[in-house]
């Protein structure tokens, strides 16, 4: 790359030439005393302060080497223009040229990057004495600046406009040129596996059209060591334990447009595991105890991550049980001949550290208990590496600050430590407004302020609401997530709902309540939490179809539904059990998680039943088999019933299960299980064939899922992910204040798809993390249906946040 020179450049190019040349006349003469010392041209500086930066001084001789070096140390202080010393007899003459102020920083010809991130850049600051150094320092961070975001044909051009009083204006003149991006990306070495699939495997990409809204095309070296690390992740996760990366080198092109990625690779032979050992010498801990907790098996190939897992997951259960000093290390030996690696966990005893002191630093808002009571540790714990680790992920979860360390020093002991948490506060209030559609709730619009670190006690408080099409909701709320200082989620919600089902119910409902909740761990895989509602609900404005003259019938709501309207209090205690062995609870892709909950209505009001419920989902990865971690499938199923304790309750309808929707794709929310005509003629007689029906809910219900998450080509680029998917269900039990099914009643009202015949669905989905939101589509067909289902073939959502 060129180098460009400046005038403040060449300016300080010629300031050395002076200096030098200064120096030649420092002392004509040698021999003598310097009796004093006399300072010139110095306007801002105290001359205490520059011959403080001296190394000769009053009686001092007029040595020539002395001299120099003062020259050279008042130069390198960056004050100065220009320095000059001569001798006057005795006295020594030191005349200055005073560097100017820098009275303005200013930037030109920028557009892919903001002035504001171009100052962070730079070191030099208004007020600050200005340098041709320091120019050129921040010209080549600016130039750095640009080629992380692919940028390397840019130049930049320090102009220095002088104004009075010593002062200047400094603009950096830039020509950002256009993005250098990667035209090829070559494999050399690779047998195993095709270009395509190492292709896969990186995060650097070919440009593309499609890629416009991703950076993957943009060259970058540090993007480059990154990927060279994920292809050696790759190949030992795959069995090549003696894979080697022989190089990763970015080329560019000789037009200056493009860059050319080599990647050069040794593969290696690829490896089976052998033997697993275990070798014990903690105290108490026998070596054939410990092969339980070994997840790996006998003839599987190596794989390098899961072995790293393993030590680590044996290392955590070892602690967690009695042993805080607990070290596992994992050891192989290769055998060439035979393709295998044998491994031996090696279980151990380590040092014994303890903690001294704990110390919080940074926290400008939050208080210190908020921060103490997340740490494994108090002072006097043992203290492992896995402490550190596990405070540095907890504080980070708080969501409290934007950086955060853990370091440790030592203490007063040999087996002593100070321990410090280190955090910078970010803001913790959020103000959103946001759009979307749903196809449940049509066009929606919504808005929230939130304070989830509220005066700095960790509690979370928040107002929001959402304006939909078809439904309006407001919700203040206050969590306090260590109620009475002990490890107690606690808070409280205050909620308004109404709901407009008219558009395939014929009513509406509102809810206006509070619900009080409670939850606790039992460790970290088991909680618990606990809640109590008292909510007013109301069935109303009960829809009216079609006048007798017109069509010669009119229908009303089902007999089942006008037993339900007016308003009704709702007083419920419900509890769920959790048991969650994700390995991430945000985005699962291992493990799984059960639930248990409880519902138990009639501590008061007018509802008086019991209802239970369990489900769950696994995670099953597949990368073993398809080599992509964006492949996995998922499994999901549940089942619940409620029963009524007492013959004075309301049996409202709102209060069943329900079957459809997000439970039942292809199939209207709600829509498949027990169904009331509602139509009448002019006499009164009820019509069933005429039209739709009521959705009355049920009693019991099951549901099933099966889905395999995929991606997409093009997908990593744009951020699109697709699924397929097969849905289960049954719901029946009818639910009802009363039984309107004999023919001989004069509001005789029947009831069809009361059968737990399940109803099975199968479809597609794509998810698409947009710039407008995240896009949610799922298109689905029914393979068995009840008669006269609701079905809904295609459900999609989206929404944004602004």
């Amino acid at each position: 790359m060129p180098v460009i020179m400046g005038r403040a450049e060449a300016q300080n190019h010629r300031n050395h030439h002076r200096a030098a040349a200064h120096a030649a006349k420092v002392a004509p003469r040698h021999g003598g005393v310097i009796e004093a010392i006399t300072v010139n041209g110095n306007t801002r500086i105290e001359t205490s302060t520059v011959l403080s930066y001296m190394v000769v001084q009053p009686g001092d001789s007029f040595n020539q080497d002395d001299l120099d070096r003062s020259l050279k140390t008042l130069y390198a202080t960056g004050l100065f223009k220009d320095v000059t010393l001569r001798r006057d007899g005795n006295t020594l003459v030191v005349d200055l040229v005073e560097n100017p102020i820098v009275n303005r920083i200013a930037f030109e010809g920028n557009h892919a990057v903001k002035d504001e991130d171009l100052r962070k850049a730079i070191a030099m600051r208004p007020r600050a004495v200005f340098s041709a150094q320091a120019a050129a320092a921040d010209r080549q961070k600016l130039l750095d600046l640009y080629a992380s975001k692919a940028r390397f044909g840019a130049t930049v051009t320090p102009q220095i406009i002088k104004l009075s009083h010593n002062r200047v204006d400094v603009v950096f003149n830039i020509n950002e040129a256009r993005q250098t991006l990667i035209n090829k990306i070559v494999f050399v070495g690779n047998h195993a596996f095709s270009e395509a699939r190492l292709a896969s495997v990186i995060s650097s990409k070919e440009t593309e059209w499609y890629r416009f809204f991703s950076s993957s095309d943009e060259y970058n070296p540090e993007r480059v060591r990154y990927d060279a690390e994920l292809l050696r992740r790759f190949y030992l996760h795959n069995g090549y334990v003696d894979f080697h990366m022989i190089n990763a080198t970015g080329e560019l092109s000789p037009d200056r447009k493009s860059f050319y990625i080599t990647f050069t690779v040794s593969e290696g032979p690829r490896y089976r595991l052998g033997k697993m050992e275990v070798r014990s010498s903690l105290r108490h801990v026998e070596s054939k105890d410990l092969y339980k907790y070994i997840d790996l098996f006998p003839h599987q190939w190596y794989d390098g991550t899961a072995i790293q897992n393993n030590s680590t997951s044996m290392q955590e259960r070892l602690q967690a049980t009695g042993h805080p000093f607990a070290m596992v290390r994992s050891e192989i030996a290769r055998n060439p001949e035979k393709r295998v690696v044998d491994l031996l966990f090696d279980v151990n005893e380590g040092p014994h550290v303890y903690v001294e002191r704990i110390d919080i630093n940074g926290n400008t808002v939050t208080q210190d208990k908020v921060i103490r009571r997340q740490l494994p540790m108090a002072e006097g714990d043992p203290y492992t590496p896995f402490d550190r680790k596990y405070s540095k992920a907890v504080l980070q979860d708080l969501g409290f600050f934007s950086t955060v360390s853990v370091d440790q020093t030592q203490g007063s002991a040999p087996d002593r430590v100070n321990v410090s948490a280190n955090v910078v506060e970010k803001p913790t209030g959020e103000f959103s407004l946001g759009g979307g559609y749903s196809t449940d709730v049509g066009v929606l619009g919504n808005g929230s302020v939130k304070q989830h670190n509220l005066l700095g006690t960790g509690m979370d408080a928040g107002i929001s609401g959402t304006v939909a099409y078809y439904e309006k909701q407001v919700d203040l709320s206050l969590t306090d997530p260590y109620f009475l200082n002990r490890n107690i989620v606690a808070g409280i919600d205050i909620f308004g709902i109404q709901n407009n089902y008219q558009t395939y119910q014929s009513y509406k409902e509102g809810r206006y309540g509070a619900t009080l909740r409670m939850g606790y761990s039992y460790n970290n895989y088991l909680s618990q939490s606990w809640s109590y509602s008292l909510i007013d609900r109301n069935v109303g404005n009960l829809f009216s179809g079609a006048d007798v003259q017109d069509y010669g019938y009119q229908y009303v709501p089902s007999q089942y539904v006008q037993d339900s309207a007016g308003w009704t209090l709702l007083s419920q205690l419900s509890t769920t059990l959790t048991y969650d062995r994700r390995d991430n609870r945000a985005r699962p892709r291992k493990g799984f998680v059960i639930r248990v909950s409880g519902d138990f209505a009639g501590l008061g009001g007018n509802e008086k039943y019991l209802r239970g419920k369990i489900d769950g989902d696994y995670y099953l990865p597949l990368d073993s088999i398809t080599g992509n971690h964006d492949w996995g499938l998922q499994f999901k199923g549940g089942a619940g019933y409620m029963g009524d304790w007492s013959s004075s309750g309301n049996r409202n309808i709102i209060d069943n299960f329900y079957l459809g929707g997000e439970n039942l794709r292809g199939f209207l929310q709600g829509g498949a299980g027990p169904r009331s005509a509602h139509y009448h003629d002019a006499s009164g007689r009820t019509l069933p064939e005429a039209g739709q029906e009521d959705l009355i809910g049920g009693r019991f219900i099951y549901t099933a899922s099966a889905q395999v998450n995929f991606p997409l080509p093009m997908g990593d680029d744009v951020g699109i992910s697709g699924r397929y998917f097969v849905d289960a269900g049954g719901l029946a039990g009818l639910r009802v204040a009363h039984l309107y099914t004999n023919p001989r009643q004069s509001n005789y009202t029947p009831v069809s798809g009361d059968t737990l015949v399940p109803r099975v669905s199968t479809g597609v989905g794509i998810s698409w993390k947009s710039p407008f939101g995240l896009v949610n589509i799922d298109a689905a067909v029914p393979i068995h249906k009840s008669y006269n289902d609701r079905l809904y073939p295609v459900r999609f959502g989206f929404g944004q946040q602004f």
